[in-house]
């Protein structure tokens, strides 16, 4: 036998400046094929590594050989380079060639320069090319469905926690089904449909209200099926199918899963209010961590700076949330982070010990935004430079190896920043660890974060404080113009319809 497992993985924002060539999947270069690519799945936790694993079962027992062509996953930014992504798409369609089952480790919501699939288009080529081979699929939560991308794969399975702390576990759910299929033992059917909403992302977390209590209905359905995933969405894509859908794969019963999937949309949709996210003023939220301190309990209050999140396509260079802190004058605070190489440059070249006055922040023009960000001109000590590497401890990702790039903290007295050189989110404990700071003991964290940050810092937090600053993951989305996005649709349209069928025919 012979199987093909690879990644090609992105969430793309729409809105957001940031660019995606072919390096940024590669964490700076090229992204792994054969071998390394092999190598560099099998020592992390991701859904292509439990792929891996199931799948070198299956050669143990039965003989053959295992294909890893790609390993491809990009922090989110906007479309990606056409030319990348056809590059990738190619390695997968050759690498395929011969194959008896096919893996693919994708996102669900990956826009390119030219299509707004880019997963289904990837899907109906394989489909082309080779027309009877078994496709599984292993998807984010935050997928934006399309037809091409259920048409043409056999079986799909997508997270079912965030943060994703279950990547692992989809590659096993969907390379476990996908050759149960091909060893005779079930027969899957899956079926599809979207509901009209656009879920807040800051409203998307199963820590918290409606979205806990939908995953935990998925699991319970999909112990008498064989996949079973809720996709909650991702707003700040603004194509025609972005928002909440689901997908149901059943052992050759069409007729139940259409109705698994029907009642889970009509859950989703009776809880639609529950998926807005209210908004505060930025001063009244920093006033409220100068209030907190002295509340009671352990451990560092958290300021959110959500609305430039990395990982939902942030600049992660926007300053109104920092620049709130040092106007109010929070003090023992640590900031993960602001991302600008230039500034990291001059602050290097100043070596460690001096004391200099910068510039941070707002390199980047958010042409979807009428208000930008402007530059935050500071004074500080810098305190240590670093390489920006560590391997991830915690249980999102663990053991897998972050590059911050070139990486600065500069210390204003009260604040100390961390300034690096490439996008990641702070959803782990090593990005403070791994330069000095030992986050336990700060009064204050500011975190460029949505949701994934509760992976680590929800545990040791004494309070989280959302900001609403500035950014391309705005929560308001009357910042935004969206123009492609079906319509009506939740809350973008005030939709009053009972069921979701009526607000947005199912697909």
């Amino acid at each position: 036998m012979k199987i093909l497992v690879a990644m090609m993985s992105h969430e793309t924002n729409t809105f957001s400046p940031v660019p995606t060539p072919l390096d940024r999947f590669g964490s700076g270069h090229n992204p792994a094929e054969g071998k390394r690519a092999y190598q560099g799945a099998a020592q992390g936790s991701s859904t292509m590594a439990g792929m891996l694993q199931v799948a070198e079962q299956v050669i143990e027992r039965q003989g053959g050989e295992i294909v890893t062509p790609l390993l491809a996953g990009a922090p989110p930014s906007g479309p990606v380079d056409q030319e990348a992504y056809e590059y990738m798409v190619q390695r997968i369609c050759e690498a395929a060639e011969g194959c008896d089952a096919l893996l693919l480790d994708l996102h669900g919501a990956m826009v390119t320069e030219r299509q707004d699939d880019g997963e289904g288009f990837l899907l109906n080529k394989l489909r082309d090319l080779y027309p009877g081979i078994p496709i599984g699929v292993g998807l984010d939560m935050h997928a934006n469905l399309y037809p091409m991308m259920v048409e043409n794969a056999t079986v799909i399975t997508g997270y079912q926690t965030y943060p994703h702390i279950d990547m692992f576990e989809t590659g096993v759910r969907v390379a476990t089904a996908l050759f149960n299929s091909l060893e005779g033992r079930t027969t899957p059917t899956m079926v599809w449909g979207n509901a009209p909403m656009l879920p807040h992302v800051m409203r998307q977390g199963t820590g918290d209200f409606p979205n806990g209590e939908l995953q935990e209905r998925v699991r319970e359905l999909e112990a008498e099926s064989i996949a079973v995933s809720l996709f909650t969405g991702f707003p700040h894509a603004d194509i025609s199918n972005a928002g909440l859908s689901v997908v149901v794969v059943t052992d050759n019963d069409e007729q139940r899963a259409c109705e698994i999937r029907d009642e889970l949309l009509e859950l989703a949709w009776s809880h639609r209010e529950a998926f807005v996210y209210k908004l505060e003023p930025l001063a009244e939220s920093v006033a409220h961590a100068i209030i907190a301190r002295e509340e009671p309990g352990e451990g560092p209050i958290i300021l959110l700076d959500h609305y430039d999140n990395t990982a939902s396509g942030g600049t992660m260079d926007t300053t109104e949330v920092l620049r709130e802190i040092l106007l109010q004058g929070l003090e023992d605070v640590a900031v993960f982070g602001i991302h600008d190489p230039a500034a990291v440059q001059q602050m290097i070249a100043a070596g460690v010990g001096s004391e200099i006055t910068i510039d941070l922040g707002a390199r980047y023009h958010m042409q979807a935004l009428q208000e930008q960000s402007t530059p935050l001109t500071v004074t500080g000590t810098v305190k240590l430079v670093s390489d920006g590497r560590f391997v991830v401890k915690g249980p999102m990702s663990t053991g897998a190896r972050m590059n911050m790039g070139a990486t600065v903290v500069l210390d204003t007295g009260n604040v100390q920043i961390i300034v690096i050189s490439r996008h990641i989110e702070p959803f782990d404990l090593g990005c403070f660890y791994s330069l000095g700071i030992d986050p336990l003991e700060k009064t204050y964290l500011m975190l460029k974060s949505r949701i994934h940050y509760r992976a680590t810092f929800l545990p040791i937090a004494k309070k989280v404080i959302e900001c609403a600053g500035r950014g391309v993951c705005t929560s308001d989305y009357n910042q935004l113009n969206f123009r492609n996005v079906r319509r009506p649709i939740f809350p973008l349209d005030n939709i009053n319809s009972d069921s979701f069928k009526e607000g947005f025919p199912v697909s």
